[in-house]
């Protein structure tokens, strides 16, 4: 059966609660041959998310309507895996035999993308063999920040990597980790690499039929735009960070396919 994610508005609810309309769902379900896997819940932005194996976006509506009536406000199709590779799983954490307790597991992510500059014209000068030999190079060391900051690679773009983190700070830290990784890299090396960088975050669920649609369109834009061997990252990047990071205000840039100029910010790495 199709895979959905829905989005409900839950300004109104605590932890406990969201989990008991959890257990009534699972009580419903089966009258309906629908399966509620898990979800999601972010106290502090007032949303959650069910993760829902479905004959049909009515169905699984229809079971949350009769468990406890309240119904979502978005509903969309999802890929299992990539569901698991940015929110970090696709089951309700293991409890024992006890009831699952009340847990807040917020659904918020960062999204990064790296960018290998110049790696066509790279190859080309290179050959293939030592072209890709660079290339694994720079896989190398992403994946070592990722596995250092808790971050999952969500898909290899060709020459450049993909990833999601549970928020802004690891993201930002992770990105420096790679930057200065890369310039130890290229000072032992006789073929030097550049990378741009480029950081957004946000929901599961938002204005678009995509998983973290929105947000990662602006983080791929904001990487392709980023000048060479730098880090972008967006306004709301900024505004979820807890500790200090060095940033530079760029200003506002227009970017392909937004409508409107987008806030930039630059962090400092060296």
């Amino acid at each position: 059966m199709p895979i959905f994610l829905d989005r409900h508005d839950l300004s109104s609810m605590t932890a406990a609660d969201v989990a008991e309309a959890h257990r009534k769902d699972l009580e419903v379900e089966g009258k309906y041959g629908v399966r509620f896997l898990t979800y999601w819940f972010d106290e502090k932005r007032g949303s959650g998310f069910c993760l829902i194996d479905a004959p049909d976006k009515e169905t699984a509506q229809r079971v949350h309507a009769e468990a406890h009536g309240d119904v979502a406000q978005d509903i969309i199709p999802v890929d299992l895996s990539a569901v698991e590779a940015f929110l970090g799983r696709i089951t309700d954490p293991p409890h024992g035999a006890t009831a699952a307790p009340a847990r807040e597991d917020p659904a918020f992510r960062a999204v990064m993308f790296t960018d290998i500059v110049g790696s066509t014209a790279m190859v080309e000068r290179l050959g293939d063999e030592r072209g890709v030999e660079m290339i694994r190079a720079h896989d190398s060391l992403v994946r070592r920040a990722l596995g250092a900051h808790g971050g999952r690679e969500v898909k290899h773009t060709g020459d450049g990597i993909m990833a999601a983190f549970a928020g802004s700070d690891p993201a930002i830290s992770a990105a420096r980790d790679i930057q200065r990784s890369l310039d130890k890299f290229n000072q032992g090396s006789g073929e030097a690499l550049a990378l741009r960088i480029g950081i957004h975050a946000g929901e599961p669920v938002e204005d678009s039929n995509d998983l973290f649609g929105a947000t990662v369109h602006l983080a791929a834009r904001l990487c392709q735009s980023a000048d060479p061997s730098s880090i972008w990252v967006s306004a709301l990047v900024r505004e979820t960070l807890h500790g200090e990071v060095p940033l530079q205000a760029l200003g506002p840039r227009t970017l392909k396919g937004f409508n409107q100029p987008v806030e930039v910010y630059a962090v400092a790495w060296r």
